[in-house]
């Protein structure tokens, strides 16, 4: 049953937060529904889940009109600028924000709508080569660049850890994206908050929650296996 998947989930954030000393209340579970069918979502909701995560823009205009209208949804793939008109009305965060023109394509298309974008900054923490994402080095001059822009909200970080057979191997990855949202913190700048750490997926949201993550993306673990028939948009 999902809702007994979701539930596992659940409780495996409640335990890894024990062992943290943190509250489960300071973590926020986004389900990733990416290529699953609206039924599925619509299980996960009747099981108390309200945030979603989607990779493909199609896929967020089509299950937005389908599914009840509390359900923030969230943008957790890479976001082609053209599509950005798309949901910049629909979502509840960008998670996937790594370039100047991507910021200023947000900063217009929501400036259209009158309304605040949340953004989150993808640092590529493990430098590889398959993954979209600024270096740690580059994201500090990248946020100064961009925190000027009316529209936007910087309210933290994202990170695609690598895929390891030991979640263990990617402490460090976790380890290195909370340092550097720290020193983010200290230099103060204005509309920048480093609230939300995004890290941890099923494979290693347990210790991502250890290393300070406050928003775990989950999508196997609730829906199972992707569907990979499904086209690339």
């Amino acid at each position: 049953m999902l809702a007994d998947k979701l539930a596992c989930v659940q409780k495996n954030i409640q335990d890894s937060c024990e062992r943290a000393g943190r509250s489960p209340k300071d973590v926020t579970l986004v389900a990733v529904s990416k290529t699953k069918p609206v039924s599925m979502l619509k299980e996960a909701y009747d099981a108390g889940q309200r945030i979603f995560g989607e990779n493909k823009v199609q896929e967020i205009t089509d299950k937005y009109e389908q599914m009840p209208s509390d359900v923030q949804w969230h943008m957790i793939g890479h976001l082609q600028r053209n599509k950005v008109k798309y949901i910049i009305d629909k979502v509840a965060m960008i998670h996937s924000v790594d370039s100047i023109r991507l910021a200023e394509t947000i900063e217009q298309e929501a400036a259209k709508k009158n309304i605040i974008m949340p953004i989150l900054i993808e640092v590529n923490v493990a430098e590889e080569e398959s993954k979209f994402g600024l270096k740690l080095d580059e994201v500090l001059p990248f946020i100064q660049q961009i925190s000027s822009f009316s529209h936007l909200k910087i309210k933290g970080l994202m990170t695609i850890a690598p895929f390891v057979d030991d979640p263990q191997e990617n402490r460090e990855v976790f380890r290195k994206l909370k340092k550097l949202s720290v020193d983010i913190v200290a230099k103060n700048i204005n509309n920048v908050s480093m609230s939300v750490l995004s890290m941890g997926m099923t494979n290693d949201y347990q210790v991502a929650i250890e290393e300070g993550s406050t928003m775990v993306r989950v999508g196997t673990g609730i829906f199972g296996e992707r569907n990979y028939d499904i086209k690339e948009d």
